[in-house]
């Protein structure tokens, strides 16, 4: 199993890179980082940072969309990443949820999402594509590679992950939805003709190593009110009774809004409906073997990189864990 580390681009930008820096003398082989350039900095001019500060890590966005920027200007960002340090980005990608609901705007479609993977893709790594009704490509790109990740949780949008992806994030670490949405991808990979084994699985949620088992709850919140924006947005399209597993579903039923000031925060004031049977179902809480004994599970059903949300009061502690408790005794 890979292991990944996640961050919000919060200023100073320093901190976010030797965080990253650390994440990779622990055992991390990914930095992932939020993409919403209104609630944080602009987490590309910041990869060129991070990539030069290590020298293995791969780094990229969990996740990006279709719409904050062109999906040539995307790809080119990507490309020059990769042909400055070797080949070391990684694309994740969504529908936008805090980068377009922040400014008033609703996710873009799934339409948009699966056609601009196949164009990023192809353009950051050197081939040609027509885009209404225009020929383009990036003439200076050499041996680029960008594998496309998509971030999903419904049905439709499990299929396309099987379809088109390269990789599927789950954000969430509960081993039931795991096994539901990992079965969905590699069967709809299977019916496209696919090589599922070929679709890397990762799970990304939040991770606090401790023994005080009620502060952790509290510290990690909310990523229940964070799931919970996506989960919304499936009840409203399949209803509480489709095809939705009710371990994703019924736990919003409290939610009353959201204010994306406090996204992605210890403390927001928007997670109270967040009961702890979710925080435990969803995060990875306890001691180091509470930790480990989680991970062996999700590696059962599959996964490939467990990618950690590093958002609450103890990151150092918890990083240092990972590295000498956790990273060598799951791999």
């Amino acid at each position: 199993m890979d292991f990944g580390l996640v961050l919000q681009t919060d200023p100073p930008a320093s901190t976010v890179v030797e965080l990253m820096r650390a994440g990779e003398d622990n055992g991390f082989g990914y930095g992932w980082t939020f993409d919403s350039c209104v609630l944080w900095q602009e987490p590309f001019v910041i990869y060129s940072s991070i990539l030069a500060a290590t020298s293995e890590l791969i780094v990229g966005p969990m996740v990006t969309n279709p719409i904050t920027r062109d999906w040539s200007v995307t790809a080119s960002l990507f490309a020059t990443l990769n042909d400055m340090y070797g080949n070391r980005t990684v694309c994740g990608i969504g529908r936008g949820d805090s980068a377009q609901r922040v400014i008033g705007r609703k996710p873009v479609t799934l339409a948009m999402l699966g056609e601009s993977i196949g164009v990023i893709r192809d353009l950051a790594e050197g081939r040609e594509i027509e885009r209404e009704g225009t020929k383009v490509r990036l003439p200076w790109v050499r041996d680029g590679q960008l594998p496309v990740w998509m971030a999903a949780y419904g049905p439709k949008a499990l299929r396309m992950v099987g379809e088109l992806a390269d990789g599927f994030i789950l954000q969430t670490a509960d081993p039931d939805i795991a096994r539901w949405t990992i079965g969905s991808v590699r069967a709809a990979a299977e019916q496209a003709g696919r090589d599922p084994a070929e679709v890397r699985m990762c799970v990304a949620a939040p991770a606090y190593v401790g023994t005080d088992l009620a502060h952790q709850r509290e510290q990690l919140r909310w990523f229940g009110g964070m799931v919970g924006n996506h989960v919304a947005d499936l009840v409203e399209r399949y209803g509480d009774e489709g095809s939705v597993p009710k371990a994703l579903t019924d736990y919003i039923a409290g939610r009353q809004g959201y204010d994306y000031a406090h996204h992605g925060r210890a403390g927001n004031p928007d997670t109270e409906f967040v009961p702890d049977e979710i925080v435990d179902r969803f995060c990875l809480t306890g001691p180091a073997s509470a930790h480990r004994d989680r991970l062996a599970e999700l590696a059962e059903l599959g996964v490939d990189q467990f990618a950690l949300y590093l958002m609450h009061d103890q990151r150092e502690r918890t990083l240092a864990a990972y590295g000498s408790e956790i990273i060598p005794a799951v791999r």
